[in-house]
């Protein structure tokens, strides 16, 4: 009796292992496409005036700025830096947005990444974890 007890249990947690394995593999791949589209991803803002596009990668990272030659006919430098400052700002919100979504759309529910991008909290990030080490889930 003992055996078939252990055979059941066996075949339980292989079964459970290979749904984990599985989970893993599709989460590892797509880990993959999201590191390349965020590699890629590029996003540009227009001043309101149309004087200026700024663009950024999906860190925050300037890659560009165009001016446009209009632009030289106003001299005042303050105006011109401040335009300058709130369209790259204004690329680097839509940047962040675009990559929380490029994150939630990869990641499983519930993961925390896309909560960690979002707020910054790191209790996000590790809520998952935290939890299971809570109810004795987690390693010794």
């Amino acid at each position: 009796m003992s055996e078939r007890v252990d055979r059941d249990a066996n075949r339980e947690l292989r079964a459970r292992f290979d749904d984990v394995y599985g989970q893993y593999q599709q989460l590892r791949s797509g880990l993959d496409t999201l590191q390349a589209r965020l590699a890629q991803l590029r996003v540009s803002r227009r001043s309101p005036d149309g004087h200026i596009t700024a663009t950024v990668g999906a860190q925050g990272q300037l890659v560009e700025v165009v001016l446009a030659p209009a632009i030289y006919r106003d001299r005042d430098a303050e105006a011109l830096s401040r335009k300058v400052t709130e369209t790259v700002h204004a690329a680097v919100a839509a940047a962040t947005q675009a990559t929380q979504d490029l994150v939630a759309d990869t990641m499983p529910a519930g993961a925390g990444s896309a909560d960690f991008l979002r707020t910054g909290d790191f209790g996000a990030l590790l809520g998952r974890a935290d939890a299971m080490l809570r109810r004795g889930e987690g390693p010794a």
